[in-house]
């Protein structure tokens, strides 16, 4: 019998490609595709997969709040992460949320598949850099680099300035940097974050620890 899965990812030539991956194995039929969140949950409605492969940053309705949604309705689908972000509150917000697995875009052919197939067996999976993640956060160990390392330390440091709850003029203050500087780092850290606003950084700025 083959796993019925199911692709939402918002790049259309990913999407294409990753479904040619899945058609070459003959242990899994792509039932269907979708480019958003809200579109996502209206296909495993209609279609009923096994498995949900789907990324976090896309438009409507974010991966995570997908997730979260699709626990709630579909108990019995697992769901399996594919994204480029490697940090810990991507990781751990999608866990959380209900995914069942979790790898990094790099990850090749085989080991997606094998990754679709293990889900649908009813158990976890995790690409290597991720599973060292859970693996230190189970046993309270860590050599891992701070939080969003594709930041820098200064807007890192802005971020956490945020995330405590400091207004621009407040984090100008106390970085002795002028308002603009600080709106200028704020910029950077929306874009890499890949985040709408201010309030979603510091969202994920919290649930990464910062802001303390």
């Amino acid at each position: 019998m083959t796993v019925r899965v199911a692709l939402a990812d918002d790049h259309p030539m990913y999407r294409f490609g990753l479904r040619a991956v899945l058609d070459a194995s003959p242990e899994v039929e792509v039932v269907g595709e979708a480019a958003d969140g809200a579109e996502l949950l209206a296909l495993v409605a209609r279609c009923a997969p096994d498995v949900v492969l789907t990324d976090l940053s896309m438009p409507k309705l974010s991966g995570a709040a997908a997730i979260d949604e699709l626990s709630r309705r579909h108990p019995g689908i697992g769901v399996l992460v594919l994204s480029m972000h490697e940090d810990d509150a991507s990781l751990f917000g999608a866990l959380r949320a209900g995914a069942r697995g979790y790898l990094l875009k790099g990850a090749d052919r085989e080991e997606i598949v094998r990754a679709v197939l293990t889900v649908a067996g009813g158990d976890a999976v995790y690409g290597g850099a991720v599973a060292r993640r859970v693996a230190e956060a189970l046993t309270g160990t860590s050599s891992r680099a701070p939080a969003f390392p594709e930041l820098t330390n200064r807007e890192r440091e802005v971020l956490d300035l945020l995330a405590g709850g400091l207004r621009t003029s407040q984090v100008a203050r106390r970085m002795a940097l002028s308002e603009k500087t600080v709106r200028n780092h704020v910029s950077a850290v929306l874009n890499k974050l890949q985040v709408p606003d201010r309030a979603a950084a510091v969202v994920r700025a919290r649930e990464a620890g910062l802001g303390g």
